[in-house]
């Protein structure tokens, strides 16, 4: 039977910035209108009006990927310039306080809104999502069962949201704090089959909680439209290198669990109880705490999970032809994250107007 193409997808939220004060400024949809005639579905709003939101295509592979995401963000960029604003990717906004902030005009999110209310308005967050191909709904239930253990691995990554209103807050990630005041968010529980978690679907929608699947915001998630994994846990990151990085071992992880079920090799499933344990780690303390390595019971620095988390995967990687990607990992646990770096700018200036501007300059990074 002949391997499937793990296609990816990569969304990225971003933040649009007024440069003298720093401050999350509107785009006033702008950057989306204008937009559309290049990008066409590529680009669009989000709730708030200060957060752009742009899409690959579906890749065939990460070197596509990499190309796509590139051009998304120099594109983004040059739009927001003729509005005279300017782009930054980080999960939170060091100071802009939510209240400020309209939310975008648009029945979708007024339903939102009026649902969720303060919940929704708050939710000034921004988060990098990756959709992996897969070949039926039946894998989807599957992948979605085993890949949970993996994303606090990932998230931890990603980490890069320290600030929030103007306050350190001690979290390497507060986004998914703010996230989580949203209903049907975290980590999903385990299905059966596709028929369980389309049973469990129809029941939100006949009685009312939901309108459709996508109102499921879980951190990962079978799409209820696409034959996609979709990944929703990460922060978004501020290098290009970085997303694509992640999105690599997303792809490689799925691959992997591929591999291991055709040769009959089941990856040993974990109540979501104890995955949440290891998220709450990485949002406190990203890279730098230990997560619990739940085979041998016991607690183990987080990079060194991630090492065997890269280990894992390595098998797969080079048919997938993303090695060189997966390795910038190293480089990511060398330098940091975005919040140990934004954290240093901190530190080393107590300004906060700075990190922004690093930020901004990190955005940029390697276009």
């Amino acid at each position: 039977m002949p391997t499937p193409v793990f296609t990816l997808g990569i969304e990225e939220e971003f933040q649009t910035i007024d440069p003298e004060t720093r401050e999350l400024r509107s785009h006033l949809s702008q950057i989306v209108e204008n937009g559309r005639i290049t990008l066409h579905e590529q680009v669009k709003a989000e709730m708030h009006e200060a957060v752009v939101e742009v899409g690959t295509n579906i890749c065939q592979n990460i070197g596509e990927a990499r190309t796509e995401v590139l051009h998304l963000r120099r594109q983004v960029i040059e739009l927001a310039d003729r509005q005279g604003l300017k782009i930054g990717a980080a999960g939170t906004h060091p100071f802009s306080r939510w209240q400020d902030q309209p939310i975008t005009p648009d029945v979708r999110y007024d339903k939102i809104v009026e649902e969720l209310q303060e919940a929704a308005r708050s939710n000034l967050v921004f988060g990098m999502h990756v959709h992996v191909g897969i070949e039926n709904r039946e894998m989807g239930v599957y992948m979605m069962n085993t890949l949970r253990y993996f994303l606090p691995h990932l998230f931890a990554l990603s980490t890069n949201s320290p600030f929030w209103e103007g306050r350190e807050t001690g979290y390497k990630s507060f986004r998914t704090k703010v996230f989580e005041r949203f209903p049907r968010t975290g980590i999903p529980g385990f299905f059966h089959s596709a028929s369980d978690y389309d049973e469990f679907i129809a029941l939100l929608v006949k009685t009312g909680c939901i309108d459709n699947g996508k109102k499921i915001w879980w951190d990962v998630r079978l799409h209820p439209f696409f034959d996609t994994i979709e990944y929703r846990i990460c922060d978004m990151m501020m290098r290009a290198d970085e997303t694509i990085a992640v999105a690599a071992i997303m792809q490689a992880l799925v691959a992997k669990i591929y591999k291991l079920k055709a040769q009959n090799l089941n990856f040993r499933i974990y109540r979501s109880a104890l995955i949440k344990e290891n998220k709450w780690r990485a949002a406190r303390y990203g890279l730098d705490g230990n997560m619990i390595d739940f085979g041998i019971q016991e607690e183990v620095p987080t990079r060194k999970l991630i090492l065997e988390l890269l280990d894992f995967i390595d098998d797969v990687v080079d048919d997938l032809g993303s090695r060189h990607e997966v390795e910038y990992v190293l480089k990511m646990m060398e330098m940091g994250t975005g919040a140990d770096r934004q954290l240093k700018v901190f530190r080393e200036t107590g300004d906060l107007s700075k990190v922004v501007d690093y930020i901004l300059a990190e955005t940029t990074f390697g276009l």
